[in-house]
């Protein structure tokens, strides 16, 4: 496969999410001492939910297999899906602008800047994948080896997102200042063909794009967020609109079921995940196998897990204390349990 090849098309077929192997186990959260306030009782004033998705992330394969839909039918719900997105933002702004209800599993970060800036926004569910495989990668060509070696170059990052702070946490471990790289700032579709074309130097980004990248450009890992990062920052998160939640309790709480159903079928089959991800994104086989070998297990919390939270919540202060979201923020107060 050449350079060319990698296409903004494939890019933003593969950049959807960060789950496309095998999910939950166990697959139902455990409830713990609760940090957020409760609903009385569950609510419901519409029969039809809109739930964004993204090329590889948790809600692909679920509208690919149609039993995510079967179970909400079976209580009368009906699904509609809007998307795809290419990343967590732009799904992000379609709940806050009403049309869709349930963002995808994306990113916490960008949702964080979102509720800073205002967004009447929520996260209603959290999961927490293994192994991690957000990684920054460079050619194999650019005498780049290590993170030192950044200093003076050019690194492709999502703003507010995995790419900026798996970044920063990097400088930081290997003692590379900031001011001595330059971040630039392009979302997937836009940062896949400047790190082909050398327009940068390095690419931050999370599976399965990154694992397309380091495939098409003979690349290589020079930092990787499962193996040298030092505790967890970044979790998956589903977000709706916080009055939405509360007039819809009833729907949240299908919605969190239906997808850990979904979540039991893709823990015991990896695999067969693996083909349906690459049947919408079109990537090589040998892309396939290696993300089928990592047999990827989620955990999945909600916000009455009190564990979690404290764990959340000192990952959102490490965002805030290095200026990627712009102020420090309560995350017990932008998460709701139904």
């Amino acid at each position: 496969m050449n350079d060319a090849s990698l296409t903004r098309r494939r890019i933003l077929r593969a950049a959807g999410g960060l789950l496309a192997g095998a999910v939950a186990a166990p697959l139902l959260p455990v409830a713990q001492a609760a940090q957020t306030s409760q609903p009385a009782k569950l609510t419901r004033n519409t029969d039809t939910v809109r739930i964004g998705w993204g090329y590889g992330a948790l809600p692909d394969i679920a509208k690919q297999r149609g039993v995510f839909e079967k179970t909400l039918a079976a209580k009368n719900i009906k699904v509609e899906w809007i998307g795809p997105f290419p990343n967590h933002a732009p799904s992000i702004q379609a709940v806050v602008g009403g049309s869709a209800d349930f963002g995808f599993w994306g990113s916490t970060t960008p949702a964080l800047a979102a509720m800073l800036a205002g967004s009447p926004i929520v996260f209603t569910g959290f999961d927490v994948y293994s192994p991690r495989s957000t990684a920054i990668i460079v050619k194999k060509s650019s005498n780049i080896n290590s993170v030192a070696d950044l200093a003076g170059r050019k690194v492709a990052v999502n703003r507010s997102g995995l790419g900026e702070f798996l970044l920063i946490a990097a400088l930081e471990k290997y003692h590379v200042d900031r001011s001595k790289v330059e971040f630039v700032y392009l979302n997937p579709p836009d940062a896949a063909p400047a790190f082909a074309q050398g327009r940068v130097d390095a690419w931050s980004m999370w599976s399965p794009a990154v694992d397309i990248a380091r495939h098409a450009n003979d690349a290589k890992d020079i930092f990787n967020e499962g193996r040298d990062l030092d505790f967890l920052i970044d979790y998956s998160s589903l977000v709706t609109r916080r009055k939405f939640t509360e007039e819809n309790s009833e729907l949240v709480r299908a919605v969190l079921d239906a997808y850990y159903v979904e979540g039991a079928w893709q823990s015991q089959h990896s695999a067969e995940s693996e083909l349906l991800v690459q049947r919408e994104a079109k990537y090589p086989n040998e892309v396939r196998d290696y993300l089928a070998s990592l047999k990827r297990v989620n955990q999945f919390h909600e916000p009455d897990d009190a564990a979690f939270m404290a764990q959340f919540q000192r990952a959102a202060d490490w965002l805030a204390q290095r200026k990627i979201i712009s102020a420090p923020i309560k995350v017990a107060d932008y998460s709701v349990k139904v």
